[in-house]
């Protein structure tokens, strides 16, 4: 009996090395279908994107090489500048508004207020929506034939104008008004959940010191909501350069040009002007941009924190 325990033990050590084995050669296999995923369908696009950038591709892409012209183009068309700078307008709105309304929202719940669940799940409801529900909401909300002007002349006020789409100096901020109802919500949801998580045994060391509701969340309870802060930028600057579905349904672009994105400009002279090449140098730029804004971050965030760290 002893010696067939003892060959037991042994064929069972023997065959560990190649279960784990087994194992992890499985584990490449699984991975193998999402690592092709990424590199023909990431890697090798955006390679390929900053290539036809380089080239004459009109309708067709061709390798016929031109060095630097479709940036210096692109760089030059007064339609990119708007684009840029109307980017820049939205995303400041869209991300500083968002997180504003957002972190008042959940701190206003974390007050345990009676129909919580009911506010929670309006706040969020907009968030289940797409940009362009979100963009035809806002459009019938400040049509000025059907909308709110409408509704006051139709009250006797007729000295009420809302024709904010109408105008090219406020599109752009209107557009960001919608983005900002449609995820001030989901930011509510992610500070929510970083306020419940703070120990509630400082809230009431904070009454017995005497501290007032306002510095205590500003002094102990944002600096704890850093991650969450954190995600919910990372996350609304990923929406906010992307915009386009949002801006087609509530602007599309105008009145004119007042409102134009740089993703809007990127469809628009890929598909109606039939311009590979520079539709590729506008991509290029956004890819560039967003690179140069995540890698810093990544390097202060994390690799700072290991060098920081001393050998045990």
């Amino acid at each position: 009996m002893a010696v067939l325990e003892n060959t037991a033990r042994v064929a069972a050590r023997k065959a560990t090395p190649r279960r784990r084995t087994a194992s992890k050669w499985g584990s490449y296999v699984g991975f193998l279908p999402a690592l092709l995923v990424v590199l023909f369908v990431y890697i090798f696009a955006m390679a390929w994107t900053i290539w036809i950038s380089f080239t004459k591709s009109k309708m067709l892409p061709v390798n016929e090489f031109v060095g630097f012209a479709q940036y210096s183009r692109l760089f030059g068309d007064e339609r990119w500048q708007i684009s840029v700078v109307n980017l820049g307008i939205f995303c400041s709105l869209f991300i500083g508004a968002s997180l504003v309304l957002g972190l008042l929202m959940a701190i206003a719940l974390d007050q345990r207020v009676r129909f919580e669940n009911s506010l929670r799940t309006i706040y969020l409801y907009p968030q289940g929506m797409s940009f362009i529900v979100t963009g035809l909401i806002w459009q019938w909300i400040l049509n000025p034939q059907m909308g709110l002007q409408q509704f006051f002349h139709d009250l006797g006020l007729t000295w009420v104008t809302i024709d904010w789409l109408t105008r090219s100096d406020k599109a752009i901020y209107v557009v960001a008004l919608a983005g900002v109802w449609q995820a001030s919500g989901l930011v509510m949801a992610i500070m929510l959940a970083g306020l419940r998580g703070v120990d509630e045994d400082l809230a009431k060391a904070a009454k017995v010191d005497g501290i007032s509701p306002f510095r205590f969340y500003v002094h102990i309870v944002l600096p704890l909501l850093k991650p969450m802060f954190a995600t919910a930028v990372v996350l609304l600057a990923v929406g906010g350069v992307k915009v386009y579905d949002l801006v087609v349904a509530l602007t599309n672009g105008g009145p004119g040009i007042s409102s134009e994105v740089p993703a809007k400009y990127v469809m628009e002279f890929l598909f109606r002007r039939a311009n590979i090449g520079l539709a590729s140098a506008a991509a290029s730029v956004m890819l560039i941009t967003v690179i140069a804004v995540v890698v810093p971050y990544v390097y202060l965030e994390h690799f700072r924190k290991q060098k920081g760290r001393t050998p045990v």
